[in-house]
């Protein structure tokens, strides 16, 4: 994997998706890069960035699940596989990022999540307001709460240099994250996004998206990459709409602070369509 340096204008927003070892599944990362930092001359995207980087580096070394035999522990790197859990795999990239020398200081909020390619276990851990969604037969089965300290305040992996640390700034721990597990079936679908696309995306839209998308067709990348832009493109135009009441909007006004319509954010989306492959049993009599 080639590690590339950030573009201009690249937002705060990251992403990876990377299979594991020996196609056992596949994991998936979002990461925010908070953007307080840039007060401070600090670039907000390169921590978020470094943040992925990181995890689908350790992503492509592990397995889906514990059905494997390890000889690797969590805190030591090995070109042994070891069973890639989500907050595992969280932890070892903020711990890389912490001993990264391109990245000076910075946050980031930090959603990982595997999928068992043979048992259909999802597993997820979710650190501040990012998050996921699972769609079922059209219906919202899993709707990922958002972590936050306070109100626009999410809780965040930080890197902070000596020379920066003042009261106020705030460090979570990989551990405070939140964690999830389902087994999925086919036909369901699984959106993870940043917060860009949950402030102004209700989960009704992004039901009423999925289905429109699924309808047109296609092979299921093209479904699962037409279904992401379009929950992005639809965030995109509903966060510069001041007609409608957003879900930001919404949650400002039990906070009883004013705000109207749609929050202006990078936002990212990915999306996972489940489908199981049935393997007919063999017909062949052994030869004799």
């Amino acid at each position: 994997m080639k590690r590339r340096l950030k573009t201009q204008n690249s937002g705060e927003d990251s992403f990876f998706v990377q299979d594991l070892k020996d196609r056992s599944g596949v994991a998936v990362g979002i990461a925010d890069g908070v953007g307080g930092w840039s007060e401070s001359g600090v670039d907000p995207g390169v921590f978020s960035q470094a943040l992925m980087y990181h995890a689908a580096r350790y992503a492509k070394r592990g397995w889906a699940d514990d059905s494997y035999p390890s000889s690797a522990n969590s805190t030591e790197e090995s070109i042994q596989p070891w069973e890639l859990t989500p907050e595992n795999c969280l932890e070892l990239a903020f711990n890389a990022v912490l001993r990264d020398t391109l990245v000076d200081a910075g946050s980031s909020t930090g959603l990982i999540s595997t999928f068992n390619a043979r048992s259909g276990l999802m597993k997820a851990a979710n650190l501040g307001d990012s998050g996921f969604m699972i769609i079922r037969n059209r219906t919202a089965l899993h709707v990922q709460e958002p972590q936050t300290h306070f109100f626009n305040c999410p809780k965040q992996l930080s890197k902070i240099p000596r020379r920066m640390r003042q009261p106020g700034l705030i460090t979570d721990s990989p551990k405070d994250a939140d964690l999830y597990e389902c087994r999925l079936r086919h036909g369901d679908i699984v959106v993870c996004y940043t917060d860009g696309v949950s402030d102004n995306v209700w989960p009704q839209e992004l039901i009423a998206i999925s289905a429109v998308i699924t309808r047109q067709g296609g092979s299921e990348q093209e479904i699962a990459q037409n279904m992401a832009d379009a929950v992005v493109e639809y965030a995109m135009k509903a966060m510069h709409r001041k007609d409608r009441v957003s879900p930001f909007e919404h949650a400002a006004a039990l906070e009883r602070q004013r705000w109207a319509g749609g929050k202006v954010d990078d936002a990212t989306a990915l999306a996972i369509l489940v489908s199981e492959e049935v393997h007919e049993p063999s017909t062949e009599v052994p030869m004799v």
